[in-house]
């Protein structure tokens, strides 16, 4: 089956798209889905950059034929985002697809808190809903009808610049919320201070621990040293008393060695 993928009301015959360039094209969409948001890029350029990626990954389609077959894919998942898993499974992209379309759901709810809060009302909201570029309008019929939930996301945010009070509970909520990281900080600090004075605390109690111990092991160390000098003075007055006892034990032996020699003189004369 061949597939439309021209522009201007001409119909080109194109390749067939496989299944490995179809999940390229729809993680092409969906790395796009942030990108476009947050370099406010219009449909056509979009599409374009998507046409470009798809090149970079070796398959070569124009942005019309990317978008054509967008569209395709878009009606096809259609009516089975809320299905049972067996009807979804009927669209043979269904999870990229719809992995897509919660992201895209993701930014509009993005969008609707930021207009809520005044942040983007200037920028977005001032315009007329009938005044907006044929890019935009474009890349709302990417997703094909809009649900309820859009429908009535978009319509808070056209309302969004008549809602004053709106802004003034928000600034009052903002207040509020600064005043309770205040609250936590201030929380967290004393909280910080009771965890350094208790590292203090044990820090200076393993410090007079260590001294104890110090003095302890110098008294134990200092005590064997007295017991080691008594030890030693013992042997050595051992050491002289058996030195004494053997010098007067060869005093004793020479007296009488010398004795009898000179009786044994005597006896020979």
């Amino acid at each position: 089956m061949m597939e439309a993928g021209g522009a201007g009301g001409k119909d080109e015959k194109v390749p067939q798209w496989g299944a490995q360039e179809t999940q390229e094209l729809i993680a092409a969409r969906g790395e796009m889905e942030r990108e476009s948001v947050a370099a406010r890029r219009s449909a056509k350029t979009m599409w374009e950059a998507v046409s470009a990626r798809l090149r970079e990954r070796g398959y070569r389609r124009t942005a019309d034929q990317c978008k054509c077959k967008w569209k395709n894919l878009v009606n096809c998942y259609k009516g089975k985002e809320t299905s049972d898993p067996g009807n979804g499974r009927q669209c043979p992209f269904f999870e990229e697809l719809h992995a897509v379309f919660t992201e895209h759901a993701r930014t509009m709810q993005r969008q609707l808190l930021e207009s809520e809060s005044g942040a983007s009302v200037k920028r977005k909201l001032k315009r007329p809903s009938g005044d907006r570029s044929s890019g935009e309008s474009d890349d709302e019929d990417d997703y094909g009808e809009e649900s309820e939930d859009e429908k009535s996301m978009r319509s808070r945010k056209r309302k969004a610049d008549d809602k004053k009070q709106q802004s003034q509970r928000v600034s009052e909520k903002s207040r509020t919320g600064i005043s309770s990281i205040h609250e936590l900080l201030q929380d967290f600090l004393v909280q910080q201070q009771r965890i350094d004075i208790q590292w203090q605390e044990t820090m200076e109690r393993r410090a007079q621990e260590r001294l104890v111990f110090e003095q302890e092991w110098r008294q134990s160390m200092q005590k064997l040293e007295r017991e080691r000098l008594l030890l030693e003075h013992s042997w050595m007055e051992r050491e002289e008393q058996t030195m004494l006892r053997e010098e007067a034990r060869a005093e004793k032996r020479d007296a009488l060695l010398t004795t009898l020699s000179n009786k044994l003189l005597q006896e020979d004369l």
